[in-house]
């Protein structure tokens, strides 16, 4: 067993790979940037480093700045957590090279799925369904208007190498393609270095249904359900939860098959998630993979009772799929609610100091976080500070587990999504599970247009 690990990251995932370290018996490194110098993840480690000043690339992403403290406090190695470096294909081989493990699929692998575009083509080999798109990287607008035409409007086009969607434009007509394609280039060369586009078909309603799945580095891969996360805001997830209510049993298995046979092909190690888009008609196609642990991983923990971190230290170890997790039975349902800093319907960003902050609690209940009163947060990174996860017997059970969780969770000092989950939660299209990624679009209108008419009743009133 690894007797230390360094934890590349920030934040409430941070914590979470603290927390699974010590039920383990294992030693944590944190490392931290000057604007983190007060986070509980600096403070719960075993021991911390400072790797740079507060911007990112300066920092948390700086890989000399983190290889040189996996170095100096002789650890055997790193968990990467989600976002920064997690899916660096890079950063996986300096590891390597530098005789620290990885907590993570292989480079290669990263690689493979990390660029899209041959993301879909390993998976269409393996008859996992994809949306009809381009059979690779389209170079120009001239070569992406003969795909649009085959594929036919509206399409889709989106980064190789992206995420986030940035690099990613829909277009609907010839007349718009020239502008929109050569905009999403640009993005995507600034956001990521690299501009390559590809295109898919694009679907007016999808729901956002995705997979999570576990690897040994013995062959063996498992799926442990899925998850829904088609509430979102700027193609960002906001409101996830298991099992979706969209999918059936005979597709959960279906899909399970054909991902463990097509991941155990290219020697998918580790956590991961399989992201597909759900058409008006029920069926599934894939979009991209993940190739890291989510943020939304707790739903599946929750319903499944295998902890998913623990589970990646230990295979990532050596140790058996079937050793790490002999039985796979999902019970119940779960719920999580991404408690941002921004403002809950502008969706701006709101750093500053917090005055206030109680948790929920009770049966059902569990909040990941790694923020307390008095800290402060910084304009520097993510804006997610805490998520709220609740689990019931059944859908009504955790969704009024979540409402009156919403009600008893306090912050003061700065603005939260706290307000609008609220409104998610009492929507009746949420309640009755119809759901797709243009949610949002629809219920914000819907609750300006009440507060207008509360506004009125009030003018009307006053004497």
């Amino acid at each position: 067993m690894f007797k230390k690990i360094l934890i590349a990251n920030r934040g409430e995932i941070a914590l979470r790979v603290i927390c699974a370290c010590k039920e383990l018996g294992i030693k944590t490194v944190a490392v931290y940037s000057d604007a983190d110098r007060n986070s509980l993840h600096v403070r719960f480690a075993d021991e911390a480093i400072c790797i740079g000043p507060p911007r990112s690339s300066e920092s948390y992403l700086n890989i000399p700045a983190v290889i040189s403290a996996a170095e100096i406090t002789n650890v055997d190695a790193i968990h990467p957590g989600y976002g920064l470096l997690s899916e660096n294909a890079n950063f996986a081989e300096v590891c390597e090279s530098c005789q620290v493990k990885f907590i993570g699929p292989p480079p290669e692998v990263i690689r493979l799925m990390g660029e899209k575009e041959k993301a879909r083509q390993a998976m269409k080999q393996a008859n996992v369904p994809i949306l009809p798109g381009s059979d690779g990287v389209i170079a120009n607008a001239d070569e992406a208007r003969e795909w649009a035409r085959q594929i036919g409007y509206p399409v889709i086009v989106k980064a190789s190498a992206g995420g986030g969607g940035r690099g990613m434009r829909v277009i609907r007509s010839e007349g718009e393609l020239e502008q929109l394609f050569n905009s999403a280039q640009s993005e995507a060369a600034a956001a990521f270095g690299n501009g390559n586009l590809y295109m898919e078909k694009f679907i007016e309603r999808p729901r956002h249904i995705e997979f999570q799945v576990m690897g040994d580095e013995h062959g063996s891969v498992i799926t442990l359900g899925e998850r829904e996360c088609s509430i979102q805001r700027r193609h960002q997830k906001l409101l996830e939860e298991s099992p979706s209510t969209g999918v059936s049993e005979a597709l959960r298995q279906d899909i399970g098959r054909k991902l463990q046979d097509s991941l155990s092909e290219i020697g998918y190690q580790n956590a991961g998630t399989v992201e597909f888009l759900m058409d008006e008609d029920g069926s599934l196609h894939f979009i991209e993979m993940n190739t890291r642990i989510q943020v939304e991983h707790p739903v599946t923990e929750m319903v499944t009772g295998i902890d998913l971190v623990k589970s990646q230290i230990l295979l990532a170890d050596g140790a058996r799929l079937h050793d790490v997790i002999p039985k796979v039975e999902r019970k119940g349902h779960s719920i999580e609610c991404r408690i941002n800093a921004e403002h809950p319907e502008k969706f701006t960003p709101s750093a500053g100091k917090i005055k206030t902050f109680h948790t929920p609690g009770g049966l059902g209940v569990r909040v990941d976080t790694a923020t307390y009163a008095e800290g402060v947060i910084p304009p520097y990174y993510d804006s997610l500070i805490a998520k709220l996860i609740t689990y019931g017997r059944d859908r009504e059970e955790a969704i009024m587990r979540m409402r009156r969780a919403l009600e008893m969770f306090i912050v003061e000092g700065i603005y939260t999504t706290i307000p609008l989950h609220r409104q998610i939660l009492q929507s009746e299209e949420f309640i009755a599970g119809k759901l797709d990624t243009k949610f949002l679009e629809r219920l914000l209108p819907r609750l300006q247009e009440e507060r207008e008419r509360a506004k009125a009743q009030e003018a009307v009133l006053q004497p």
